[in-house]
C-alpha cells in the first residue's frame, strides 16, 4: 500500500540537522555549516505565511539557517518538503492540517507546477487573495512579490 504524505512527512526522524557545507558545495557558498531542516520545520514555516502575504523556498530555507546558526540552509531538502506538505494538505480531511502552501514561491516569485492542481490552481489561489500572476516565457511569477514576503524571505 502507498504511503501518505502525511506518513512521507513522518518518516525523517534524522531531521533537523547541521554539518559542515560538503566539499562540492563550498566553491560556490563558501566553508560552514548547512541546516537541513525537519520536514515539521518547513511545515511550520508556511502555516506562518498570512493572507495576503508570501515566501520563498529561498527565504524559508534561510530562516532555518538562522534558527539552528548555520550558515546556510538546505534549499533543496526544502522544495522537496514544500512540496510534500502541500499533498499533504489536499489529502487531509481535517482544517488543523491545512497548510496554505500556495504562498510559498520557488526562487524569484515563480509558481511551482508540481504542486496539487499545476500552476493553474496556484494561480486561481493567489489571484484570489490579490496577489498579480505574470508569464514570463512558459513560467509564471506573481508580480512584485519581494514586496509582500512575509517573515520567510
Amino acid at each position: 500500500m502507498k504511503k501518505s504524505w502525511r506518513d512521507r512527512l513522518a518518516s525523517y526522524p534524522h531531521l533537523p540537522n547541521v554539518k559542515e557545507i560538503p566539499p562540492p558545495m563550498r566553491k560556490r557558498h563558501g566553508e560552514g555549516t548547512i541546516a537541513t531542516p525537519s520536514p515539521r520545520e518547513v511545515e511550520e514555516a508556511m502555516r506562518g505565511i498570512p493572507e495576503g502575504r508570501l515566501a520563498t523556498v529561498l527565504g524559508i530555507g534561510e530562516d532555518i539557517a538562522v534558527r539552528h546558526r548555520a550558515t546556510i540552509g538546505c534549499t533543496v531538502t526544502t522544495a522537496i518538503f514544500a512540496h510534500m506538505v502541500a499533498h499533504a494538505t489536499e489529502e487531509s480531511p481535517k482544517p488543523e492540517d491545512r497548510t496554505p502552501y500556495w504562498r510559498t514561491l520557488k526562487i524569484g516569485g515563480e509558481l511551482n507546477p508540481k504542486y496539487p492542481g499545476g500552476i493553474e490552481a496556484q494561480m486561481a489561489r493567489l489571484e484570489a487573495e490579490g496577489h498579480t500572476v505574470v508569464q514570463r516565457g512558459k513560467r509564471y511569477f506573481v508580480e512584485d512579490f519581494a514586496k509582500k514576503l512575509s517573515g520567510t524571505r
